[in-house]
């Protein structure tokens, strides 16, 4: 559930208008619900009451800090994946000591950090990696707090981009080695061994993966716990959101009524896992990120042009590939709304943005409302690898971002300047 809706023909986030940001803020606008980020966050924690489970949110999927605050004042902890969004948690007043450290490819300075402000665990993902964090911790003269990320080896059936848990991608330790490799680490002078990760994927929508890499886990956990004392057990997170509508007959605003038919709920996932999980014992982590911030956004945009060609209809817009990169980098469906829904006529369009590349699109050939120039749209589901993705092609400056709770809004993020883009850059000494 999301507390996007139609309050007559306007569309509002909470009690505030859409169209009324538009106007002051400017577009292309990101608008956020936090009383969607705390329901969110508050189902997924309800449903796993029975494990006690440590949340640690995945900071990837939006790193605003307005959004970082919302969840540390719930308790949350956090996902990291570089040295730039631990000093984030804390700049958002997040807890270092309950954050994890995952990733591939940390850096010597990121370790150093990491050890310097207490973090919970890395979830280590390769054996050297093991060995780098050992040296530094040796010298530090401290214990580092580490959890093997085992890959499961299971087939989470999503995008292949986002696939994360077979032995054909680069995350984690192949199951079989897992073991050996515990083994050798409970011999190293700096290491601590505390916990066991997975994380297999990403935008799942069914239970059956995470059932089926659980199932092949958890007697691993329950001899490491009895061989080497781990702490925990972290099931990494994946679930996913529904984009695309699944219409049977009188669904036609499902995306403003419900979670979808195809939703994996918080209490569907907590209904496959919880049986498995609780007999072992070991405190439970989560890693979710999507679930619980990509239906907590959407992304304003206002119309620039309508084209016609001898084919097609063209919907150009003012947001592009830049601010929401999804659509042109996983053909991902976004559905998209008028944000003043008027006379309930339709058009089969393209939406596409300014730039310069033929896959700045965000939908095909799609049954849209008809809005003219200088009205606005809304890309639902914008909460979630939206923002935190864009970027300054074309020297085109970072969209503004606005936290809506109730019928108060605030500025979240500043529309960046565009003199800001190139304020690093400068010429050669010699092209003077």
């Amino acid at each position: 559930m999301h507390e996007f809706r139609y309050v007559g023909n306007q569309l509002h986030c909470e009690g505030v208008s859409v169209a009324a940001l538009a106007r002051k803020h400017g577009t292309p606008l990101f608008v956020y619900s936090e009383a969607t980020l705390k329901g969110n966050y508050q189902r997924l924690t309800e449903a796993l009451a029975p494990l006690n489970p440590q949340v640690c949110y995945a900071l990837k999927a939006n790193s605003n800090l307005a959004v970082l605050r919302t969840f540390a004042k719930l308790g949350a902890g956090f996902d990291l994946v570089s040295g730039g969004e631990l000093r984030r948690v804390i700049a958002a007043g997040g807890d270092p000591t309950k954050c994890v450290f995952a990733g591939v490819g940390k850096t010597e300075e990121e370790i150093r950090l990491a050890l310097k402000e207490g973090i919970h665990s890395f979830n280590v993902e390769s054996e050297p990696e093991l060995e780098r964090i050992d040296r530094i911790a040796v010298k530090m003269r401290r214990k580092a707090p580490v959890a093997v990320r085992v890959n499961p080896d299971v087939d989470a059936h999503t995008h292949a981009k986002i696939t994360t848990g077979t032995y054909e991608n680069k995350f984690g330790i192949a199951f079989e080695r897992v073991a050996g490799l515990y083994a050798r680490a409970a011999k190293l002078k700096g290491i601590r061994l505390r916990g066991l990760q997975m994380h297999i994927g990403s935008q799942l929508t069914s239970a059956e993966p995470f059932e089926q890499a659980v199932r092949k886990v958890a007697p691993l956990a329950k001899e490491l716990a009895e061989k080497h004392g781990i702490e925990f057990l972290s099931i990494g997170g994946g679930v996913g959101i529904v984009y695309r509508p699944a219409l049977a007959s009188g669904e036609k605003e499902w995306w403003f009524t419900g979670e979808g038919r195809k939703a994996l709920t918080p209490a569907r996932y907590a209904a496959a896992l919880i049986p498995l999980l609780q007999p072992l014992g070991l405190k439970v982590l989560v890693e979710p990120g999507r679930s619980l911030v990509g239906n907590a956004g959407i992304l304003v945009t206002r119309v620039e042009y309508l084209k016609q060609t001898g084919r097609k209809t063209f919907i150009i817009v003012d947001a592009a590939m830049n601010d929401l990169i999804r659509p042109a980098f996983y053909e991902a469906y976004h559905e998209i709304v008028a944000v003043e829904r008027r006379a309930r006529r339709t058009v089969v369009a393209d939406v596409v943005g300014p730039i310069c590349e033929s896959g700045d699109s965000f939908c095909k050939d799609r049954m849209l409302p008809r809005v003219g120039e200088g009205g606005c749209l809304a890309i639902l589901s914008a909460g979630a690898y939206g923002s935190v993705m864009s970027c300054n092609y074309n020297s085109r400056p970072l969209a503004a971002e606005v936290l809506v709770n109730g019928k108060r809004a605030a500025v979240v993020r500043e529309r960046q300047p565009v003199e800001a883009i190139w304020a690093g850059e400068k010429p050669a000494g010699w092209q003077r």
